[in-house]
């Protein structure tokens, strides 16, 4: 076996702490920036940050998967993971202030499958995954943007 990795960046046009906000809050905020791929999404517990269980599905091409992910803070408004606990798939969000923007970075490993099977998967997953990503990223630009013009209209009242 061997590491499948994949990642995705973007400059997101929000502080960092209202980003790492809205990724960090599976109830309220994560899922309204989710493309499509993503499907079946659930709190099992929690729901804010740290110690939060999500259930979805993801669907990639003509391939589903069922997902029970923890979500850890190792550094907490910085760093949040997602860690399947089926499998040996993490995935990581890293959020730095870059100006008055945000780099949002996602990266996921897991171990891949042997043989011919786990060939295909280096192959073809990591591109796959890269496209949901930066689709998610731009929606979360997007939503985040969204959020900011809220706040400043809400703030002018």
């Amino acid at each position: 076996m061997s590491e499948v990795y994949v990642a995705a960046e973007r400059l997101v046009a929000a502080p960092a702490d209202r980003v790492y906000e809205l990724i960090a809050d599976y109830r309220e905020h994560h899922p309204k920036f989710l493309p499509s791929n993503f499907s079946n999404v659930e709190i099992e517990r929690g729901g804010v940050g740290a110690g939060t269980i999500t259930l979805f599905t993801v669907t990639a091409g003509s391939r589903s998967r069922n997902y029970r992910m923890r979500v850890d803070e190792p550094e907490p408004g910085r760093v949040l993971t997602e860690s399947d606990t089926t499998s040996s798939l993490m995935t990581t969000w890293t959020v730095t202030p870059d100006g008055d923007q945000t780099r949002v970075r996602i990266e996921t490993r897991w171990d891949g499958a042997p043989g011919v099977a786990g060939f295909f998967e280096r192959l073809f997953a990591p591109q796959a995954m890269r496209r949901i990503y930066n689709d998610e990223l731009r929606r979360l630009d997007r939503y985040a943007r969204e959020q900011m013009r809220e706040r400043e209209i809400v703030g002018s009242r």
